[in-house]
């Protein structure tokens, strides 16, 4: 299915048709739960289905240039992260320095972190078993996939805010005079819930779709949130006729305490992009070839990233400066514009603009969140949950979790995701060191999805790699107390100029000590791949496709004997 309304209208009236023959009685309901493409082990286990299996052929239609756009739309969304930087004291230019920084370091891990989904066209949580273990890798797939929740219902409040500004630009006092019906403990107003309410009906009709199904949407919000972001800067500084004013707003340490606080902004820029490093082969895995991501992940990533912040740091600065007021937030900025020229050609381009970041925010959060639910929930739950499914179940959640409440009174709480960076940078350290030095680049897809002590390539120690999470507990316990000082406990200065280094000690050490433990302590399938050349399981029939679904069956049937 494609991604046009036609295509949408088509698909929703299959889905609605095969619901009804599904409730038409208690049997059909039954096999309606259950995927008709997954297989039990011999404790009744599902251990695949059709979203884990490696992606045939006909859906890696992502080339270069899908990949280029989504990364400029995705890197175009970082307007405010110059803020932060501008707001603890660094100016300017250090804060534009940090940002580049920042981004380099992410960018260059997250193509390295997709190489093995590229290659063998496999997601996130398959190639966690093929590094965690089969057991092992529910941890890490579970811990995914609560950040993913909780962000999706962030996310989702947060693009509500453009909706906000959208229908104050329709219907003016119409709409802001809606009487507040919502006590104000509640964190939000009649207004904002009616937003919220609408965005979360608009992400409907893309849950029900698959990544390669949606890069055409992708392609489409960079085509117009990119104009948009750039009339809002050229706005900010032609209204102000360039004065920035005094491009700071504290005093940074001074002396040796400089670097440590410079490495914390810089950790402070990673954690912004730290989730989307971990999700990179959901995404990767639909690239038409192994090299089809680079230019989008090493190039589009960064100049948009950084291209993007710096704006937010300039246009906002020069607003403030000239206004008076403190405005770092879009849709604020939005407001103002708005409540200072009403007019009709003003409400009009805050239309076009709330609509664009909107849009901008929504791609954001399929992307980010929505999809990596749906990739986690198929593997852990394989015979009941496919990424559709997953997408439907995060969806529904959005609403259990009260976003306007975390954005309103749990600070503590945001802080502590911020950080979460430091328990999901191991994980990628670890996949990326086990995929380039130790399998070097060799993956024996088969074994990914057999849960059984047959299994001699994956299922290490009882479905545990124990190395793994050995290096994976050094990595996270060092920064940990640092950690713990950010959400108000009282730690020593060590522990917090650790904690600063955050991200980058956590992936230094997780990979590092992973290397380290398999020199003198190599697990049992770094016999199986010694005698292969780089990469030379990657020419294996059952990656390429070919008779990829006969070899599946064999598998499976294989699989069924051995049990």
């Amino acid at each position: 299915m494609r991604f046009t309304p036609s295509a949408l209208k088509h698909g929703a009236q299959k889905k609605t048709a095969d619901f009804k023959d599904a409730v038409s009685s208690k049997e059909t309901f039954v096999a309606w739960l259950q995927n008709g493409d997954s297989d039990d082990d011999c404790n009744n286990r599902a251990w695949t289905n059709k979203d884990l299996e490696p992606t045939g052929p006909e859906n890696r239609n992502w080339n270069w240039f899908n990949y280029v756009t989504f990364f400029f739309g995705l890197g175009f969304g970082n307007w405010t992260l110059g803020s932060s930087m501008i707001g603890i004291g660094l100016n300017w230019w250090q804060s534009i320095v940090v940002i580049f920084v920042a981004t380099v370091i992410s960018a260059t891990a997250t193509w390295f972190n997709s190489k093995a989904a590229t290659t063998y066209h496999i997601g996130y949580p398959v190639v966690a078993r093929f590094v965690f273990g089969m057991w092992g890798s529910y941890y890490v797939v579970g811990a995914r996939a609560i950040l993913a929740i909780i962000w999706y219902g962030v996310q989702l409040y947060t693009g509500s805010s453009y909706l906000v500004n959208i229908l104050h630009a329709i219907f003016g006092h119409h709409f802001t005079d809606i009487p507040n019906s919502i006590a104000s403990s509640m964190g939000f107003t009649t207004q904002q819930m009616l937003a919220f309410f609408l965005f979360w009906l608009i992400h409907i009709p893309f849950i029900l779709l698959r990544p390669h199904q949606l890069r055409g949407f992708f392609t489409f919000k960079a085509a117009i949130s990119i104009p948009a972001m750039f009339g809002l800067f050229i706005y900010c500084l032609a209204a102000t006729q360039g004065n920035l004013g005094p491009l700071y707003s504290g005093k940074a340490p001074s002396g040796s305490q400089f670097g440590w606080f410079f490495m914390w902004c810089i950790n402070s820029g990673m954690g912004n992009t730290a989730t989307l490093i971990t999700n990179q082969p959901d995404i990767a895995r639909w690239a038409k070839t192994s090299r089809s991501p680079f230019i989008g992940v090493i190039f589009a990533n960064i100049v948009a990233v950084t291209l993007s912040a710096s704006m937010g740091i300039l246009a906002t600065a020069a607003i403030n400066n000239k206004w008076g007021t403190d405005l770092w937030n879009p849709w604020d900025l939005m407001t103002e514009i708005m409540n200072r020229h009403w007019r009709s050609d003003v409400r009009f381009a805050i239309f076009l603009c709330a609509f664009a970041w909107m849009v901008s925010l929504l791609a954001t959060n399929v992307a980010g969140n929505m999809i990596p639910f749906g990739s986690d929930a198929s593997m852990l739950w394989p015979k009941y949950l496919t990424i559709v499914r997953g997408q439907v179940v995060v969806h529904i959640l959005a609403y259990a979790i009260c976003p306007w409440k975390i954005m309103f009174s749990a600070n503590t709480f945001l802080t502590f995701l911020s950080g979460y960076g430091i328990f999901m940078a191991p994980v990628c350290a670890i996949m990326i060191c086990e995929y380039f030095l130790i399998s070097r680049g060799n993956i024996f897809i088969p074994s990914l999805y057999n849960g059984t002590k047959s299994n001699e390539n994956y299922w290490y120690t009882g479905g545990w790699n124990v190395r793994a999470y050995l290096a994976y507990v050094v990595a996270v316990a060092l920064p940990f107390p640092g950690f713990v000082g950010t959400l108000g406990a009282n730690v020593s200065e060590s522990a917090s100029n650790l904690g600063h280094l955050g991200w980058c000690l956590s992936f230094s050490l997780g990979f590092t000590v992973y290397w380290a433990v398999n020199q003198v302590w190599p697990h049992e399938n770094v016999k199986n791949t010694k005698n292969l050349a780089r990469e030379e399981l990657a020419k294996d029939s059952f990656v390429d496709g070919i008779e990829q679904e006969e070899e599946t069956k064999e598998a499976r049937i294989s699989l069924s004997a051995k049990v």
